[in-house]
């Protein structure tokens, strides 16, 4: 005897409606309009001939049916979930990597030809993102991020390297300006807005909150900061590469931030994510090893 199931779009519309509690949000997961949420919902309603939420449409809850069937497939869709990562869990195929624009831009993609030379198979599909993590909401398989915690829970935090930031400016400006830096545009940026006066409190120099050109993106300010535009405080993974070859100097080196780099990947760990974050460890071993300065 055939099985009497609803849709599967119609499902997944409830589910997601249901695990939000708002029918806006599940029509950003699962990238359609609210109208076809809402038409999907109530399909399902017509199919099973009882109301799954009640109220206003600015207050929706879950009725005792919505309730027991939103509690059914959730667990069927994880499930369904673990079974397909299961049987996808090859050596070979695309690889989600979710991590912040800059770090990406400066720290990651420099490198990442050796992971592909290694593993020539694997396709590192990289999203940018420092937005909090959730592996329920979120497709990737990794995520790499920094802060100082605490992380998602049931996600596997797989430890790179601590922070340390420091003032960059171009070296012909550095040449010119005092050991404090007194009288150099200082530049922001939009994304850190307290990185001066952290950098201040951690360092002993006083201020840290001096007015200055503020910039959208992280990479413009450093930008502008090549260009002779200012002085700009910057972590070590960000500058590396430009503090050895001479395009930015650090007068006052580089202390730590208090904050650490991490790749958080999906408890239910597949080859390739765990082939990407053993070679992340061993990168971000070979970098720590050459401090600043070096």
């Amino acid at each position: 005897m055939a099985r009497r199931i609803p849709s599967l779009n119609a499902l997944r519309a409830f589910e997601a409606a249901g695990r939000h509690g708002r029918m806006t949000l599940a029509a950003d997961e699962l990238a359609v309009t609210h109208s076809a949420v809402s038409r999907q919902v109530q399909h399902l309603e017509n199919v099973l001939g009882v109301p799954l939420f009640e109220g206003p449409k600015n207050g929706l809850r879950l009725t005792e049916a919505g309730t027991r069937l939103l509690s059914g497939l959730v667990s069927a869709f994880d499930q369904i979930d673990m079974a397909v990562r299961q049987v996808a869990d090859m050596p070979d195929g695309p690889l989600d990597v979710s991590c912040p624009g800059t770090f990406t831009m400066r720290w990651l993609i420099p490198r990442l030809y050796r992971f592909q030379a290694a593993h020539p198979g694997i396709e590192v599909r990289l999203t940018s993102s420092s937005r909090p993590v959730d592996f329920a909401r979120d497709g990737f398989d990794v995520a790499i991020r920094v802060g100082a915690g605490p992380w998602p829970q049931g996600a596997e935090v797989v430890p790179l390297f601590g922070e340390q930031t420091g003032p960059v400016l171009a070296p012909a400006l550095a040449q010119s300006a005092p050991r404090d830096l007194a009288g150099v545009a200082v530049l922001h940026s939009r994304t850190r807005r307290r990185a001066w006066p952290d950098w201040c409190a951690r360092s002993g120099t006083p201020g840290g909150h001096a007015p200055g050109i503020e910039y959208e993106h992280f990479y413009f300010m450093l930008e502008a900061a090549s260009a002779g535009l200012g002085v700009c405080i910057a972590p070590w993974p960000f500058v590396a590469d430009d503090v050895r070859s001479g395009r930015l100097a650090a007068p006052r080196g580089f202390i730590a931030s208090g904050q650490d780099y991490v790749a958080l990947r999906r408890a239910r760990r597949h080859r390739k994510s765990s082939l990407f974050c053993a070679w992340l460890q061993d990168e971000a071993r070979d970098f720590a090893a050459a401090p600043p300065g070096s």
